[in-house]
């Protein structure tokens, strides 16, 4: 067999060897079923089973009440950039965008096709290197829309934004389950699967129950949140076996002990590499702020691009994939979600050393 190698690409990205595991075993015929999932009506009771304790597992790992809807939808957290204004944005036309990074921007973009969006903070004049700690908030705005962790610059609210009786909503895309987070400081959480929960096909959607009701008739019927809140995620086929591995993923964290479990793992992870980055003399350097890190995408630069292409090819060489940075920015990023293992940061930061020594 093929030796795997150490996955450092920030989505899709790596998943947890014994989900892959159990996914090989059942890939031909599912327990019961007599089919594999692949082939199931996402109608039959096997298939329902397994998409209700995907979203009962969830529950479990957020603390989610009943005063929540658990969606899986398809076209990624792109279509949420959408999806989230046509929905929410109505009747006020009108809400506050917190913009730290080439996600939120697009965002704003889907946005100002619905209605008007107000800055309330941005860090592009400093290329998104830090989190802003000041916010001016609109008191009529329908919402306030956040990116919780940044994958192409490599920053990450530590906290939520303060916005009072305003929904807050958060695209979560690239850190969700990294932590326990407080579900109820939120109006809508939503994830695309591909960065820390399973392969890409699926985004996950929290939408606290009374924001259905801003879901208005008129809607396109699959733009409408209400639409498939009413229809548990099955007004059409849903992407049935990206959910069963998702499916997965929440059991072997709650396996491993929860999200707490998880967040000590992650910090321990990040620690070991930014405290090489830091005391490497400069030779690596760190490009976001320091209190504003992500613990899931580590940015870093070299001295030259020419050194950082030679490091790029000679861990590839040496297993280490998907260390380029992001083609907008440049540079070196590592990004470590929940699956990664330390071992594999361990041993990165023995092939950093190791190249430094040598070039």
């Amino acid at each position: 067999m093929e030796k795997r190698v150490y996955n450092f690409s920030a989505g899709p990205s790596v998943l947890p060897e014994e989900v892959l595991k159990q996914a090989q075993e059942e890939l031909l015929v599912y327990p019961g079923a007599g089919m594999s999932v692949m082939e199931m009506s996402h109608r039959s009771k096997n298939f329902n089973d397994i998409f209700v304790a995907a979203q009962n597992d969830l529950r479990k790992l957020l603390d989610i009440s009943d005063n929540y809807t658990i969606l899986f939808l398809q076209g990624g957290a792109t279509l949420q950039f959408s999806m989230v204004p046509l929905n929410l944005m109505p009747p006020a036309n009108k809400a506050d965008y917190i913009v730290t990074g080439a996600w939120s921007k697009k965002a704003v973009k889907e946005a100002k096709r619905v209605g008007e969006v107000n800055i309330a903070a941005t860090s592009e004049d400093s290329n998104f290197t830090y989190i802003p700690k000041e916010f001016n908030l609109s008191e009529d705005a329908a919402y306030v829309h956040f990116t919780s962790n940044n994958t192409i610059f490599g920053t990450q609210f530590k906290t939520e934004p303060e916005t009072g009786n305003i929904p807050l909503v958060c695209d979560a895309s690239s850190d969700i389950l990294h932590k326990k987070i407080d579900v109820n400081k939120y109006g809508l959480i939503y994830a695309g699967a591909q960065k820390n929960m399973g392969p890409a096909g699926a985004t996950l959607v929290i939408i606290r129950n009374d924001l259905l009701e801003r879901s208005s008739d008129e809607l396109h019927t699959y733009l409408n949140y209400s639409i498939h809140a009413s229809k548990n995620s099955l007004y059409n086929t849903p992407p049935a076996y990206t959910v069963y591995i998702i499916g997965l993923v929440y059991k072997w964290l709650l396996n491993m002990g929860g999200l707490d479990e998880m967040y000590k793992r992650n910090v321990e992870k990040a620690e070991i590499l930014y405290n090489y980055i830091d005391e490497s003399d400069g030779y690596y350097r760190g490009t976001a702020a320091k209190e504003d890190r992500s613990l899931m995408n580590v940015t870093f630069r070299m001295a030259t691009e020419e050194l950082e292409k030679k490091f790029i090819a000679e861990a590839t060489e040496k297993g280490f994939v998907g260390l380029k940075g992001h083609r907008s920015v440049g540079g070196l990023r590592a990004s470590i979600y929940n699956a990664f293992p330390k071992k594999g940061v361990e041993d990165l930061v023995q092939f950093m050393s190791d190249f430094k020594k040598n070039n």
